[in-house]
């Protein structure tokens, strides 16, 4: 039992920590306009409870004018107080104009804003991230919880604070007519916060629920739209649904139950506001007959029809607005759901680069010495050491030199992939890596380009640890071309110039005749301003996979990885891809990942991996003659899975 209260006070707590940190977000990020807001917002709840002190008064004088028939005097109190309270609404109006354009700017601004921080947060998070989270779900943060911030600021949290400020502002005036009928609103407020806990609570515990369920949903209808053609092929369609209406019934059930606490506790409050008010009604009634002695700050003996009429009105509005209040919980409760979804995401570690060796652009003499940094594009590549022990900044000419030794790594903790792997690129040299599916070729890459970091071992760049390089400089000196091609809305020009933004049209139509790309782009209908969409759809695999090769052409990188990028073109584009890739490499180091045998007989190295390991190495030539797995994999008599 005390284990599901701690349970419950921690999991209050953290709501409570994520409402406080989008309120104090708002305010950090509208300083000035929030208060104004605010203050807005008070001053017209403040007038929203005003009449109920003008009805007091107004009937006081229509009482004495009955009881002396003197009009005049009647008149003369009653016009200016009609007057005063027209000129006060007039006055509300405009500050509920003000308000409500306010919270429609601010609003959308502090959305904005949260995208914008989400957004940037993805960008400096590690592949590991994406590898483990659902796209769709991470989706769902950008369409459903923000949509549920809006509700909050725009909706909940202006509602909320107009009733608590109605609330306070009528308890004040009910102390100064009268604390006994103020006591016995009290006692069925009482009632009423003991119900909207009860109902309100299991609403709230279903709505965190039901985002959750959100966000499975859209992953998985992600997932499928983009299988859609795999589900089809294997006759899966089914099975798809089945999964679908799972996850379709968990959300509906968890929807369900979670509006159906909701709306229950809407009429519920209504109702006990009702029954309230009749016992207000003959409360005071049985008061004013009995005439007993009146506690107030008015100074009002007893208890009498000034203050009855008036107390009506006030109980119907105090339980209108206790109503709003618990409606609002709800919203408030989905919201916070959503913001601690969205905080999770910036709350992520980011990157860890602790990287300082930086890349320059450098003019070196005849002698290769160093000369100068250069800011044109005519300059070699250098890597810029400023960290010595004596101060002293260092460059060292980027040649393309890539070392591993001795590299352990693991994905999961417990679970190697590589096993004591060491890898030797000279400048200029084509390395290939040949193996089964799952044999730690693409692993190795990953390392190269630091998406993950080693367990054990050394990689060094030019000589040097590549954990002293910035991260985004060591993965502008490689190139790299993947087997599932990702093309981005816009034309042929821009996919193409995505490799390297300051790029020519010259020099991306250059880069698309070395690669053999320019034969079927201008074929297209409009040619390099075509335009693509839904990754490339309306392109061929094999052609948008020349786009890609092209993109790390502009780039013009010293070091390329190529990750199966032929695995996708049929043998006769191959061909023309292989001429144009061929001198694409020259004098650049090359790391190929192949199946197809034949675009890697002309490596300098090729190295066979299987489970991890290294187990053979050499050229096509040497591998040929030692008759090992090489050998076998090239005469066909087993083939990589």
């Amino acid at each position: 039992m005390k284990t599901k209260e701690k349970e419950s006070t921690n999991a209050s707590t953290k709501k409570s920590a994520a409402l406080v940190r989008v309120i104090r977000d708002l305010f950090s990020s509208y300083p000035v306009l929030m208060p104004i807001t605010i203050l807005c917002i008070l001053f017209s709840a403040t007038v929203s409870s005003m009449p109920s002190i003008f009805l007091q008064r107004i009937i006081s004088a229509i009482g004495v004018y009955t009881e002396s028939g003197d009009w005049d005097s009647a008149k003369n109190e009653v016009i200016p107080l009609i007057l005063i309270l027209v000129s006060l609404y007039v006055l509300s109006a405009i500050a509920v104009l003000t308000y409500t354009q306010l919270m429609a700017y601010i609003t959308q601004g502090f959305l904005s804003k949260m995208r914008r921080k989400m957004f940037d947060r993805m960008q400096d998070l590690p592949i590991s991230y994406f590898d483990t989270h659902k796209h769709g779900d991470i989706m769902s943060y950008y369409t459903n919880d923000i949509d549920t911030l809006r509700q909050l600021v725009s909706q909940s949290l202006p509602q909320l604070v107009n009733s608590c400020a109605i609330i306070i502002v009528i308890i004040g005036i009910m102390i100064y007519y009268s604390v006994w009928m103020l006591l016995l609103l009290l006692v069925g407020v009482v009632f009423m916060v003991l119900v909207s806990k009860k109902v309100g609570g299991g609403s709230a515990k279903y709505f965190v629920r039901q985002q959750a369920a959100t966000g499975k949903m859209e992953g998985f209808v992600q997932e499928m739209m983009n299988g859609m053609k795999v589900v089809k092929v294997f006759c899966h369609e089914e099975k798809s649904e089945e999964a679908f209406n799972e996850l379709n019934d968990l959300l509906y059930d968890n929807n369900y139950r979670a509006n159906a606490y909701s709306n229950m506790l809407g009429p519920i409050i209504a109702n006990i506001g009702n029954l309230l008010y009749v016992l207000t009604a003959i409360v005071g009634g049985a008061l004013m007959v009995a005439e007993v002695p009146n506690i107030s700050v008015s100074g009002i003996a007893v208890v009498n029809i000034s203050i009855i009429v008036p107390f009506l009105n006030m109980t119907k509005q105090f339980t209108g607005n206790v109503n709003q209040m618990s409606q609002q919980i709800n919203s408030i409760t989905l919201a916070v759901a959503g913001s601690k979804r969205i905080y999770a995401l910036m709350d992520e570690e980011p990157e860890a680069d602790e990287g300082y060796v930086t890349l320059v652009r450098a003019n070196f003499d005849e002698n290769d010495n160093f000369v100068s940094e250069s800011e044109t594009r005519t300059g070699r590549w250098a890597w810029k050491h400023p960290h010595h022990a004596d101060g002293s900044v260092t460059y060292t000419e980027l040649k393309g030199d890539v070392r591993l030794s001795n590299v352990d790594f693991s994905y999961v903790e417990g679970k190697q992939v590589l096993y004591d792997v060491s890898v030797f690129a000279e400048p200029g040299q084509k390395v290939a890596f040949v193996g089964a599916t799952g044999a730690g070729k693409t692993t190795i890459t990953n390392l190269i380009n630091r998406y993950y970091d080693i367990a054990d071992g050394k990689i060094r760049y030019d000589g040097i640890n590549i954990n002293k390089i910035k991260k985004s400089d060591l993965r502008r000196s490689l190139g790299i071309v993947l087997q599932d091609t990702n093309l981005f809305t816009g034309t042929v020009m821009d996919n193409i110039r995505y490799g390297r933004l300051d790029a020519t049209d010259k020099e991306c139509m250059a880069a698309a005749e070395l690669i053999g790309a320019d034969d079927f782009i201008l074929r297209l209908p409009d040619g390099y301003n075509t335009m693509l969409t839904s990754n490339g759809s309306n392109l061929s695999q094999g052609q948008r996979q020349l786009i890609a090769i092209t993109r790390a052409a502009v780039a013009d990188p010293p070091v390329l990885i190529l990750d199966e990028a032929t695995s996708s073109i049929d043998t006769r584009t191959e061909s023309i891809v292989q001429r144009g890739m061929d001198n694409l490499m020259k004098g650049r180091t090359v790391f190929v990942i192949a199946h197809r045998l034949s675009t890697v007989m002309n490596s300098d190295v090729i190295m066979v991996l299987d489970h991890g390991h290294i187990i053979e190495r050499g050229s096509h030539d040497k591998l040929i003659a030692e008759h090992g797995t090489y050998y076998q994999l090239y005469t066909g008599a087993f083939e990589l899975e």
